[in-house]
């Protein structure tokens, strides 16, 4: 099931995700979540944009959001730029929210986290995506995918491994979907290679 506006695809998966988190954790909280995220995917446009890139559909899933470009005619620094674009924003609004009080303090920590999870060096995240540019930058696109796969695998392993002991010794089974995530990200990885140009 998807709900498709236009440019805007959204899953159902997102949606039942979003229901939970807003549940679990109050309506504030996910608002705050969903305006760091709005602000990150809002960077890598806007750096697109400066680009002359024109984006398409926007596909937001539980997994995350995709901005649908089309990057073919940038630079690997170009694209890159492009990518570290929205982790950049997160970052930078959690450091200039930091010293305010009150609730600042927790949307400061929600750009601090999501900007961080965000450059883990794990496909589909930025983190992943800009160590394939580079190393495909250095050494070709053939070694940048193959060097983004296996760092996925294994930092996806860690995360599946490591959140579901953390679920099994908290009793939060919130963590659980977050490993689930990580295991399928693992799995798809290791799925036969498409033919990289």
């Amino acid at each position: 099931m998807c709900l498709r506006l236009d440019r805007l695809e959204i899953s159902g998966g997102f949606l039942l995700l979003t229901a939970w988190f807003g549940l679990v954790n109050g309506w504030r909280m996910l608002g705050i979540v969903l305006g760091a995220s709005l602000l990150h995917e809002t960077g890598h446009w806007l750096v697109l944009r400066l680009l002359g890139v024109r984006s398409g559909r926007l596909r937001i899933t539980a997994l995350g959001a995709e901005l649908d470009s089309d990057r073919q005619r940038l630079s690997y620094a170009e694209e890159l730029a492009a990518v570290l674009a929205g982790p950049a924003v997160n970052l930078l609004a959690g450091l200039l929210l930091a010293p305010l009080r009150g609730g600042w303090t927790t949307a400061a920590g929600a750009h601090l986290v999501l900007g961080a999870f965000n450059l883990l060096p794990v496909r589909p995240l930025d983190g992943g995506r800009a160590l394939e540019l580079a190393v495909s930058w250095a050494a070709g696109p053939s070694a940048g995918d193959r060097t983004a796969r296996w760092v996925g695998v294994a930092v996806s392993l860690a995360m599946a491994g490591g959140l579901t002991w953390l679920a099994w010794r908290s009793g939060s089974l919130w963590l659980l979907p977050a490993a689930a995530g990580s295991a399928k990200i693992a799995i798809s990885e290791l799925a036969p290679a498409k033919k990289v140009k």
